[in-house]
């Protein structure tokens, strides 16, 4: 008995969301809505091109990746090579089947998912950096967004006994 490990409860993550497609965002979300749901702190970081997370013009308009995605795959089942991705309109279709999708599961779209998230203790916020760097002015982000932090900041929300970063 003294050999075995103590099980820690997790009672906390700090989800790091730093690409802006819709699969990348969308695993964050489901990550920290499970987390608030599971009665856990959640606080989701939206950094570099994440950050079109939490923009209110682009939010609700992700699109896909279909170039660089081996996991792509077609309605049959084969996989969709990266060359079909360059073609004009795949992306745009591929995304919008992925939306069908989420929308047929009851997914919802990124502004209610925040809320959902939002109401049920999770908090958002937007990265420094990234901010500065794309020149974002605090009034584009979504009023989700709680604060602007620096990444230092953002580790002292995220530390503490039974916490757990997770990077998509």
């Amino acid at each position: 008995m003294e050999n075995q490990e103590k099980q820690q409860k997790l009672n906390k993550v700090a989800i790091i969301c730093a690409k802006g497609n819709l699969e990348d965002v969308y695993a964050s979300l489901v990550l920290a809505n499970g987390a608030v749901m599971d009665g856990m702190e959640a606080k989701l970081f939206f950094t570099f091109f994440g950050l079109d997370a939490v923009m209110k013009k682009r939010m609700n308009k992700l699109q896909t990746s279909t170039v660089g995605n081996p996991a792509l795959r077609m309605p049959n089942g084969t996989r969709m090579g990266n060359l079909l991705g360059l073609i004009p309109g795949v992306q745009s279709m591929v995304s919008k089947m992925m939306k069908k999708q989420m929308d047929d599961l009851d997914v919802p779209p990124v502004d209610e998912f925040l809320d959902m998230i939002t109401a049920g203790g999770g908090e958002v916020y937007a990265c420094q950096l990234a901010v500065d760097m794309f020149k974002v002015k605090r009034e584009q982000l979504s009023d989700h967004v709680l604060e602007i932090l620096t990444v230092g900041e953002f580790y002292e929300k995220a530390a503490g006994e039974g916490s757990q970063i997770i990077f998509t």
